[in-house]
């Protein structure tokens, strides 16, 4: 034992001595290739000289680093994320000054803005060559990488798995954002995803299946059914209430945290990840303990609402913090070389991508990328039973490249290697864990219903309504994860709504999810019915339903009850809905019950429009700038995918299940008395909610029967020890999370479904 610890510390000597030589060749390197940078007196000095100054101003800026960097991050704390990014480079070139300044006889000096230069080449020259000696030995890479974790790990169990990595693995599940079914596989298949494809190949490796929709496809639904369990009454990515005047976002902290509450409220249920939970990067908390990055906690006070601490906790490594800021530059030039060559080649269908946009996309696939992988990294090594991890990348660049263009698939290239990196440390954390990989919904391409018929929906609607119309088609604003996610880091409000509410209480609020148009009249009490509708805008109804942009709208009716309008006078009772015929025959299976169930919603707009679909060409026509969508109905957008270890019991073995156990509950219920719905028979994994329940099964396999926590005046939305104040937005009843027993399933009876597998706005 004692030869292994004088080992150890003979390799972390050596290391250091490699870094601190890297580093003091570098600034002689640039001392004479940059003209207001030297380490030499006035009158010259010798080699020997020199090269002892160089060693002399590397080892205090190395120093200066590990030392300082870290309290100043702290200090900054305040500071909005993407402001102490910009940040990065000033507070290093003033490190690097200060460092000159203790370099004996004064022979270091730098122009600032030179400094900033040459401490950026420092640090990243420093890092490379830490990091290149410490992937070489385990142990070190190790210990690097678990710096990462900014959590306290006082209290929890000295070692989760034992030596032999012993006792229940953890579970981490990482959501690709946006990914669909189809283009996971072809993105495999091509090579773009080498790690999936060796998942995939490998006989003991992972199953893939394909799984359904909501109506509403988008991240504000599906994640929070699958963290919470229950997504009832989102009918979209935002939609208006009328009781409040209030118009709801699911990218917004404040509509986050109320969608939390009222998830938790509804299914009496923390959240996937109550029991020694983490979420990164999420819409919604999921009842986890360890929050970073996430939407709904940006909406609280206090000592909750520390989930942005995962950026100051990323950047208080100078390394990292040089590296990302490089990388964000790199890609912001990368957007704008890869939009002016659009352009320039005539690529349609496209959408502008200028102003913000490439700082935008720069964040969500560099810096949120960068904090949450490392924050899940930390996690493996402080040994949590369940990691919710959600990348953003593919998705905000897919609305505005396409789902299947090149920029999208150089995306999947990063990501995949970010699921390298977290399955090889995986395998080295003293807890084994299983990677379970999925995805929100997918994404469907085509024009935009402006760009294609020279009008938004919000003319066309007040069109029909015989108001007046602007002249210009003008833009729908793109809703996004990513953008609201750097306006809330930025400390700015979320946008959304404003200009709706702020409209007269006779004009209809026309909102635009994806694909899926929510049309409401604010003055009409409640649900505005067909009659209504008509009294006051004769040809409104007809003018939608007509119009070759628009496949199908859901509108109440008082004589017939709901009822689906499609082209040609086409109108369907709602009980009477068919996938096979009828208005909703091209969007699939699943789609009349998708639609079935959103009218049950108490907040369903007026008039819900799906745009068309062309089954053809996969097409649809968003009602915002995005040529890639969700939100709606119509090809890829409803067909995400679950990537899961074949250690685990397959979904469709769990939804069986309980399908007999509902059915068996229904023959023996008394008259009158309320059963679980039945999971639709022959349906295959159906719904974000039939997902919740997949993963919380998954859970209970690998830990066991759990005792029940209790967390008092807390709702689910954060920390077990960190409860709501009386009367704050999100404060609500007692959540409790108890794990049933594990009963053994049925043997499967049908073929793996990875056999033939081949198949917005947040």
């Amino acid at each position: 034992m004692a030869d292994g610890k004088w080992r150890r510390a003979g390799a972390t000597l050596i290391r250091v001595i490699a870094v601190w030589a890297a580093s003091a060749l570098t600034l002689l390197a640039l001392a004479g290739i940059l003209p207001d940078f030297r380490l030499q007196s006035d009158d010259g000095d010798t080699i020997t000289r020199t090269a002892f100054t160089a060693a002399w101003g590397a080892g205090a800026f190395g120093l200066l680093s590990a030392l300082v960097w870290p309290v100043l991050v702290r200090a900054l704390l305040i500071v909005p994320a993407l402001v102490l990014g910009a940040l990065v480079f000033f507070l290093n070139g003033s490190l690097l000054l200060i460092a000159l300044r203790l370099i004996p006889d004064g022979r270091g000096d730098a122009a600032p803005e030179t400094a900033v230069v040459v401490a950026a080449v420092m640090s990243a020259v420093a890092s490379a060559t830490s990091t290149a000696f410490a992937v070489r030995d385990d142990d070190a890479y190790r210990r690097r990488l678990s710096r990462l974790a900014y959590r306290r790990r006082r209290g929890r169990p000295a070692d989760q798995g034992g030596p032999g990595r012993e006792g229940p693995p953890g579970t981490v599940f990482i959501q690709l954002d946006g990914v669909g079914h189809d283009a996971l596989v072809a993105a495999a298949a091509a090579g773009l995803m080498p790690t999936v494809a060796g998942w995939l190949a490998d006989s003991s490796g992972h199953r893939l299946t394909p799984w359904r929709t909501d109506w509403s496809s988008q991240t504000g639904a599906s994640q929070l059914a699958i963290l919470h369990g229950s997504n009832h009454d989102v009918p979209a990515f935002r939609w208006y209430e009328k009781e409040t005047r209030t118009v709801m976002v699911s990218s917004r902290p404040a509509s986050a945290l109320e969608m939390q509450r009222r998830a938790i409220e509804r299914t009496r249920d923390g959240g996937l990840l109550t029991i020694d939970g983490a979420s990164r990067g999420n819409l919604f908390s999921g009842g986890a303990g360890q929050l970073a990055l996430v939407l709904s906690m940006a909406a609280r006070r206090g000592k909750g609402s520390r989930s942005r601490a995962g950026y100051f906790a990323y950047f208080s490594d100078p390394a990292n913090a040089t590296r990302t800021a490089l990388s964000f530059v790199a890609e912001v030039v990368r957007e704008i070389g890869q939009s002016t060559r659009a352009r320039a080649r005539k690529v349609t269908p496209r959408v502008k991508r200028g102003g913000l946009y490439p700082f935008i996309r720069a964040f969500a696939t560099v810096v949120e990328r960068d904090v949450v992988v490392a924050a899940v990294l930390g996690d493996l090594f402080a040994g949590r039973t369940a990691v919710y991890a959600d990348l953003v990348a593919y998705d905000e660049v897919a609305h505005h490249s396409g789902p299947h263009s090149r920029d999208a698939e150089k995306v999947l290239e990063r990501l995949d290697r970010s699921l390298a990196l977290i399955a090889k440390i995986a395998d080295r954390t003293p807890r084994a864990y299983r990677i379970v990989l999925l995805s929100d919904h997918g994404q469907s391409p085509g024009e935009t219903f402006a760009g294609k018929y020279g009008l938004t929906l919000k003319d066309l609607v007040r069109a029909g309504s015989g108001l007046p119309v602007p002249r210009r088609a003008q833009r729908t604003r793109s809703a996004s994860e990513a953008r609201d996610a750097v306006r809330i880091a930025l400390h700015r409000p979320v946008e959304g709504g404003v200009d709706e509410q702020a409209a007269k209480l006779s004009d209809p609020i026309v909102l635009a999810s994806g694909n899926l148009g929510l049309i409401s009249f604010p003055d009409i009490g409640g649900r505005a019915s067909r009659e209504q509708i008509d009294r006051r805008h004769p040809a409104l109804l007809s003018t939608l339903a007509n119009h070759p942009g628009i496949g199908f709208l859901l509108v109440r009716s008082e004589e017939h009850g709901s009822v689906v309008l499609g082209p040609g006078g086409a109108e369907v009772p709602i009980a009477e809905l068919s996938d096979e015929e009828g208005p909703l025959a091209v969007f699939g299976a699943g789609a009349a019950d998708a639609v079935r169930r959103t009218d049950t919603f108490p907040h369903v707009a007026d008039i819900m429009v799906n745009s068309m679909y062309d089954p053809g060409t996969g097409t649809v026509h968003a009602f915002e700038e995005q040529i890639g969508s969700h939100g709606g109905l119509g090809g890829e957008q409803s067909r995400p995918f679950l990537l899961w270890p074949r250690g685990l019991t397959d979904p469709l073995d769990i939804m069986a299940a309980e399908s007999a156990e509902s059915a068996e509950s229904a023959e023996s219920a008394e008259p009158g008395e309320s059963v679980s719905a039945p999971v639709p028979p022959g349906g295959g994994l159906v719904g974000a909610e039939a997902v919740h329940r997949v993963l919380t099964r998954w859970l209970q396999e690998s830990s066991g029967p759990q005792v029940p926590v209790r967390a008092e005046g807390f709702a689910g939305a954060g920390p077990v020890d960190e409860p709501f104040p009386p009367g704050a937005p999100g404060a609500g009843p007692t959540a409790t999370r108890t794990a049933r027993a594990i009963e053994p399933l049925p043997p499967p009876n049908r073929q793996d479904p990875a056999a033939d597998a081949t198949g917005t706005t947040a």
